[in-house]
């Protein structure tokens, strides 16, 4: 297993190359995923910065996945928007694929919105349906692919983060609200990840549902894990992209060109909502960045 250790010197000079587009301070920053990214393209006055171009970050090589960080404003926030992500299963230890989070905390933000693209596993969910993450069930991490493994530092959070409430409860009040005044359909259930890259098989689709598990996807949870390591409050939607097969003898097939497809779809409901919320949080001034992380 590999374990890579960053320094605090390493976020440092990404957060660097970061202030020498944009002076901007964050105080919200989202991770929009596969064929999810529309919501980019509403940020105003922006300023995008190809991973490539910002010190180890890691550089997006999955289609549907911009590969860039934007800064600018949305619903009167200032917002660092990751347009796509990269992933495990593109050869990234767990701890570069986090990397971008603690920028972010250093960046200013307090509150992360995360997205993906998801296969739906409760029996009653249809492709094109929102899902509020309210739990997730983190399969990699409990064979040890947990990107908080090795030295910790503790300038960013405790040696053991409580993750009993990894996606905050207000916030989901808050979505759940927004989704009923817009009339706009809105499960709520467990996300299960693993590491891909292939899609499930039936027998393993039947294991994840008797775990309780409503959705599975091969993202997410390694960010959320270092977000709330961080002290920072989370949000997570997944846009159900496809039904998950448990049927052995099924014809069908999953393909991520068939992700992509739902998710044009799914992208303009994730937008209205997540900017439905950001409308009821209040506003924060843009106070400056700090290079030294804090658990609160």
């Amino acid at each position: 297993m590999e374990i890579e250790r960053f320094q605090q010197r390493h976020y440092e000079e990404a957060v660097a190359a970061i202030k020498r587009h944009s002076s901007q301070s964050p105080a919200i920053g989202l991770i929009l995923g596969s064929g999810l990214s529309g919501l980019a393209e509403e940020v105003e006055a922006p300023t995008a910065i190809p991973y490539c171009e910002i010190a180890h970050f890691p550089c997006s090589t999955v289609a549907g996945h911009g590969g860039r960080l934007i800064l600018g404003e949305l619903e009167g926030h200032h917002v660092a928007v990751m347009q796509g992500r990269a992933h495990f299963y593109e050869g990234y230890s767990m701890q570069r694929v986090t990397f971008p989070v603690r920028v972010m905390k250093l960046l200013g933000v307090e509150t992360l919105f995360v997205t993906n693209a998801a296969g739906g596993l409760n029996p009653q969910f249809q492709v094109g349906d929102l899902m509020l993450i309210a739990d997730h069930i983190n399969l990699p991490g409990m064979a040890g692919l947990n990107p908080l493994v090795g030295p910790n530092d503790s300038t960013f959070g405790p040696r053991f983060p409580d993750m009993t409430q990894a996606y905050d409860a207000e916030l989901r009040l808050i979505a759940r609200r927004i989704a009923e005044e817009q009339e706009l359909p809105l499960r709520e259930g467990i996300y299960a990840m693993l590491a891909g890259p292939s899609f499930e098989t039936p027998a393993e689709v039947r294991l994840l549902r008797s775990f309780g598990a409503d959705a599975v996807g091969m993202s997410t949870v390694p960010e959320v894990l270092v977000a709330r390591h961080c002290g920072l409050r989370v949000l997570g939607l997944s846009g159900i992209t496809n039904i998950a097969i448990s049927d052995s003898f099924s014809t069908q097939t999953v393909s991520h060109e068939h992700v992509l497809d739902a998710g044009r779809i799914l992208a303009p409901r994730i937008a209205r909502l997540i900017r439905g919320v950001l409308r009821s949080l209040p506003r924060q001034q843009n106070i400056g960045y700090c290079l030294g992380g804090d658990s609160d």
